[in-house]
């Protein structure tokens, strides 16, 4: 009919926030078009559609309505194309390995969060990747503390030629009790001089990430790990550092044979 009806589809986005402000009541994340949701997607089906062919699963684009892109929602559903996508854009290039050893830890922090963010990866990725040899591995940690009785730590350590150590502890807390049980495992005399720990991200399932600092008495050694379960994530930095540490000291010793 040639008729024009002077409505300007790119400032829809901008006038629901602008009610939103003057009405004080917010918008439904399942509201159509301007919700949060209106252009997220979690399904794993569903991103690598999105990814291969945006028409695929939405009908407009998010541009059109004044949003800036869709939205990735990373969880428990996406898949590997999903992942690899998020991290390209991240600037982390993966092979196929790194990126199935990636993806098998974002799939078990998927099934303990609701939604993965970028944090999270660099966490992931950090802990993964940028680490020193494993001389011990954490296997298992059991803890038990409270206001009334004595904090005890179970831990179960994979050392040298994949021998399996099982040591209890009691401490002043359930990291002094984790911490003292480690030390009766690994043979590595060494101070703790720093624990630090902060959430990587906000809400009741983020991620804690715990860096430590350790000494022999000469050299400091750092260490960093990550996880929901706040524990497990000091057993993992302080493991970090300790492994550092003997690493380093068998560096020395060879040197030495070396120079004999």
């Amino acid at each position: 009919y040639n008729l024009q009806t002077g409505v300007e589809p790119s400032q829809i986005a901008r006038a629901s926030r602008l009610v939103c402000n003057l009405t004080g009541i917010p918008v439904q994340a399942n509201k159509a078009i301007v919700g949060a949701n209106a252009f997220a997607h979690e399904a794993g089906i569903h991103q690598d559609g999105l990814l291969k062919n945006r028409n695929t699963y939405e009908i407009m684009r998010p541009e059109d309505v004044g949003l800036s892109q869709s939205r990735l929602v990373l969880g428990k559903h996406s898949g590997r194309h999903a992942l690899r996508e998020r991290l390209a854009q991240m600037g982390y290039e993966l092979d196929s390995e790194r990126l199935e050893a990636a993806f098998e830890r974002f799939k078990e922090l998927g099934d303990k969060k609701r939604e993965v963010t970028d944090a999270d990866l660099e966490a992931l990725i950090a802990d993964l990747f940028y680490r020193p040899r494993e001389v011990y591995r954490l296997v298992d940690l059991q803890v038990v503390a409270g206001r009334s009785g004595m904090p005890t730590a179970t831990v179960k350590l994979s050392g040298p030629g994949g021998e399996e150590h099982v040591r209890a502890a009691v401490g002043a807390g359930p990291v002094d009790a984790t911490y003292r049980a480690i030390d009766a495992i690994v043979p590595a005399s060494a101070k703790l001089l720093e624990y630090d720990v902060h959430a990587i991200t906000s809400g009741i399932d983020a991620q804690g990430e715990v860096s430590v600092r350790t000494t022999d008495g000469t050299r400091v050694f750092r260490g960093y790990g990550a996880d929901t379960d706040i524990i497990v994530a000091s057993a993992k930095a302080y493991l970090n550092a300790l492994n550092r540490l003997l690493t380093t000291q068998e560096r020395r010793k060879d040197e030495q044979t070396v120079s004999r």
